[in-house]
């Protein structure tokens, strides 16, 4: 039943889509601005090109006889969450808003009135259907972030069925309170630019929560299969981090320049505070090192890139890099086994760059004298955490009541890319 069960949920998925099928609706195009929607076009592509970078720094983390698996983890996720998106994904983070918690499923089913004209409530000078064309990226490098921390043990249909579920139950509710005009977390006056809250932490907090149910793996490998790779995957989300961030301005603007200084310094501070900890630590400057540290950077200034100054971006880059790579250390020295060290890189730097974007924004952060902000970032964090490891939990349990997550002691010792997929790299 396991085997079918995947192909079954998907397939009704398609058919529903194509039996809802909506046309395009030129009707009101004439409004957009040619060019934010030239920007927005291009940001869109930056963001898509983050998980493909993320397949290969994932990929190359991992021992060698589980890169491909994990590279597929990222990539399957870009044709899932795709097709989970236009059916009901958007239309629950952006639908019109049930008690500011989640978006009516019925609002943009299918993409319904998701049309070429802006719609002012979202982005009123670029296509409705850009906006939900970006906002889709976001969905699909969440789950992909998540992989890191079960790596090398995961069964990959069981994976599948936690991506839809993830999507629609975990990530869209977190999309809405945060990013929808009557969501609640907005109300309240939570800042979250880009997705530290929204993508970051809940990817960390179900990374903790999928590390604590499937456990450790059989053999441990600390050595990388392929450090270029790391690198290779560094530098195209350094890259694709610019739309990820500097796009949330939704369209070529002030905000968008300034997102972008911004990012590109808080990543730079990230990579050099971790090298030089490691050497006053003793330890080597090492090319993961490096590369770990302008992720933790890139991690930490999401949630801030558009509301601070680039010393404040420096300043969360450069605490952000110092507090995971302590978090790192502390992990391994217990019985965790967050294979590639999600939890203490996205979830601790996005922690951090939450908090610290209450501090310094200006006229509601902390430096300007206000607290209630401070508080509700707080509150926030809490409710987050709260919702996101517990949701996933129950998750990782129904899921492998469905299809058993983890593969078997054989597989895994023989290595997920023959086991999983019949396919293994070339000397």
């Amino acid at each position: 039943m396991g085997r079918k069960l995947n192909f079954i949920i998907l397939s009704a998925l398609v058919l529903l889509s194509l039996v809802f099928s909506v046309d395009y609706d030129f009707s009101g195009s004439e409004a957009i601005d040619h060019g934010d929607t030239a920007w927005m076009l291009v940001a869109s592509a930056f963001v898509l090109l983050m998980t493909p970078g993320l397949a290969f720094f994932y990929g190359g983390m991992v021992s060698r006889k589980n890169v491909i698996s994990t590279m597929l983890q990222s990539y399957v996720a870009l044709g899932v969450v795709s097709i989970l998106w236009v059916l009901i994904g958007f239309s629950l983070c952006f639908g019109e808003s049930w008690y500011g918690i989640i978006g009516n499923p019925l609002t943009f089913f299918n993409f319904e009135g998701v049309g070429l004209a802006p719609n002012p409530d979202f982005a009123d000078s670029i296509p409705f259907l850009l906006f939900a064309l970006f906002q889709l990226k976001f969905a699909i490098i969440t789950p992909a972030l998540i992989t890191g921390s079960f790596a090398e043990r995961i069964r990959f249909r069981a994976y599948i069925l936690f991506i839809v579920f993830f999507t629609l139950i975990i990530y869209a509710p977190l999309a809405h309170m945060t990013w929808h005009p009557d969501g609640l977390f907005r109300n309240w006056g939570v800042l979250d630019f880009a997705g530290g809250t929204v993508v970051h932490m809940s990817a960390g907090f179900a990374a903790l929560a999928g590390a604590l149910y499937l456990g450790k793996r059989k053999q441990k490998v600390h050595e990388p299969a392929n450090v270029p790779f790391i690198i290779l995957g560094t530098g195209l989300l350094w890259f694709g981090w610019f739309g990820f961030n500097a796009g949330s301005a939704l369209g070529a603007n002030a905000d968008a320049v300034a997102a972008f200084a911004n990012t590109n310094l808080a990543s730079a501070a990230g990579m050099i505070a971790w090298i030089f900890y490691d050497r006053f630590q003793n330890r080597k400057m090492s090319a993961l090192g490096a590369s770990i540290g302008a992720i933790v950077g890139l991690v930490a200034i999401t949630p801030a890139a558009g509301f601070v100054t680039m010393g404040e971006s420096i300043f969360i880059g450069f605490i952000a890099s110092l507090t995971s790579n302590f978090a790192i250390r502390y992990k391994n020295a217990r019985e965790l086994d967050d294979t590639l060290d999600v939890f203490p890189s996205h979830g601790i730097g996005g922690i951090v760059g939450m908090l610290l974007t209450a501090v310094f924004t200006k006229e509601v952060g902390l430096t300007s004298g206000e607290f209630s902000t401070f508080l509700y970032h707080i509150l926030a964090l809490v409710i987050t955490a709260i919702f996101t490891f517990g949701g996933s939990y129950i998750l990782y349990r129904l899921v492998d009541a469905m299809i058993p997550l983890r593969v078997t002691p054989e597989q895994e010792l023989k290595g997920l890319d023959a086991s999983q997929h019949g396919e293994v790299l070339n000397d």
